[in-house]
């Protein structure tokens, strides 16, 4: 029997290794069937989840408690802590469902491309700008899809090569994930597990968002600028582009104006749920449910379109997490990277940056951003000041999924896209490329622009904290 001990545990204590080894052996085996793709990432993290349990019930690591069995006490812990996460895609997905089928947002859509009058490079800049907005006010996935769906039919119509303008889709999603606090998954994750309110991002990530899609903007039309012209005349161009109609989707006109009220509210509810001490959960529950009240709109038609498929990534992922942290394997990781810093805590917030900015293209930025909570949270606990170490995450893990195809989701969904519908395929090699060159600059920026926040004391304190 393996007698090894570590220092681990808020009280000082040491915990046994064995439970450390095996429940970190198994997230890895797991972020590594996601990350190369052994299995679907649902299927990957459910598959962990169980093993995880099993591996934990068997060496001791959930304990009982009184009235509460050892599975109870630690599984649906784990669950509930995160449920408001889950309640929020499954709210903005109800929601952003209905009000696509209004028409809603093909009318924004058109209304934006039509200012382009077809020409090429201001396509480009309207697509990106139309991609920050939808990400801003769906979250990244629908934002994604519908920014996707526009861009493929417009440069089909324009004659012009989709790639660039799917490249700039898919790229500057990310940055748009850091607009306010419900804009990306990993962003409500964070901002959620870190206690940040909702009026701060503006001060803190919106400004890095909007730096950070203006430098995935120039790099894409600098290396993509032989695609970005057209042999199509002007005036035929324009004529083109003012035909399409903003109307065409739009079936019901108070459908359209409700779901626009609805949208409208539930984006202001966001803003406000602190204030009114509510959670966003709450706020995208309450929009959704006004959506199928006053849709007309059968509800199972739109609860059907919920991505269950990533509730049930977040399931798994979440049950793995919280079972590797039982084993104070997470905290003892904290400890570490405090002393490798040398106890500097700008050193800490810039290396961890470093860290997740390398490995979000590589394994996914969900997990990665989900794996580097309990650790953010433990070493808040050891000293290490929380705010920086909240608000640097949420940066690095969302840029960080520019560098690979596989690195975040509006990487996957455009590229599928692109390939399913126009037949052409953005290899590795190609988004390595342009992906990497984008972050790479990005990064240089990002960690200037922290340890700025940082030496001059920019991150605002949490309401409440110490």
């Amino acid at each position: 029997m393996l007698t090894l001990l570590l220092a681990a545990g808020d009280d000082g204590g040491l915990k046994p290794a064995l439970p450390m080894i095996v429940l970190g052996v198994i997230m890895t085996v797991t972020y590594l069937a996601i990350a190369l793709d052994w299995l679907h990432k649902s299927v990957a993290a459910l598959t962990g989840a169980i093993v995880a349990v099993a591996a934990a019930m068997l060496l001791g690591v959930f304990r009982d408690e009184a009235g509460h069995s050892a599975y109870d006490k630690a599984v649906h812990d784990i669950i509930g802590h995160d449920i408001g996460v889950i309640g929020v895609i499954i709210g903005t997905s109800v929601l952003v469902e209905i009000a696509g089928r209004s028409g809603l947002f093909h009318f924004l859509a058109i209304k934006i491309v039509k200012q382009t009058k077809g020409c090429p490079q201001k396509l480009l800049l309207l697509l990106t700008l139309a991609t920050m907005a939808f990400v801003t006010l769906l979250t990244i996935a629908p934002g994604t899809l519908i920014m996707v769906s526009l861009t493929l039919v417009v440069t089909k119509e324009l004659s012009l090569p989709a790639k660039p303008y799917i490249m700039a889709v898919a790229i500057t999603a990310n940055s748009g994930a850091l607009m306010t606090f419900a804009s990306g998954i990993c962003t409500l994750m964070l901002g959620t597990a870190g206690r940040l309110p909702y009026a701060q991002f503006f001060r803190v990530t919106t400004p890095m968002a909007l730096i950070s899609a203006w430098i995935a903007y120039e790099f894409i039309r600098r290396y993509y600028r032989a695609d970005l012209v057209s042999n199509v005349p002007a005036e035929e161009r324009e004529r083109k582009v003012l035909a399409f109609d903003e109307w065409a989707l739009v079936k019901d006109r108070k459908q359209f104006w409700r779901s626009a009220m609805i949208l409208g509210a539930t984006i202001l509810g966001f803003a406000l749920a602190q204030r009114l001490g509510v959670g966003l959960d709450y706020i995208a529950f309450a929009g959704g449910t006004a959506a199928l009240l006053l849709s007309g709109i059968y509800p199972d038609e739109a609860i059907k379109k919920v991505n269950w498929s990533m509730i049930l990534f977040f399931v798994g992922l979440f049950v793995i997490i919280g079972s590797v942290q039982e084993t104070g394997l997470l905290e003892w990781q904290a400890s570490q990277m405090i002393a490798l810093s040398g106890g500097n805590n700008t050193v800490t917030l810039l290396a961890m940056c470093v860290f997740v900015l390398a490995m979000s293209g590589i394994v996914d930025n969900i997990p990665v951003a989900a794996t580097l909570i309990p650790i953010v949270r433990a070493m808040e606990t050891q000293g290490v000041p929380g705010e920086p170490l909240w608000w640097g995450l949420i940066i690095a893990a969302n840029l960080g999924g520019n560098s690979t195809p596989i690195g975040s989701v509006s990487s996957v969904i455009a590229l599928n896209a692109l390939e399913k519908e126009r037949q052409v395929k953005v290899g590795w090699g190609e988004f390595l490329r342009v992906g990497t060159g984008i972050l790479a600059i990005q990064s240089v920026v990002v960690l200037v622009y922290l340890f700025v926040f940082d030496w001059l004391e920019l991150f605002p304190t949490r309401p409440g904290a110490s």
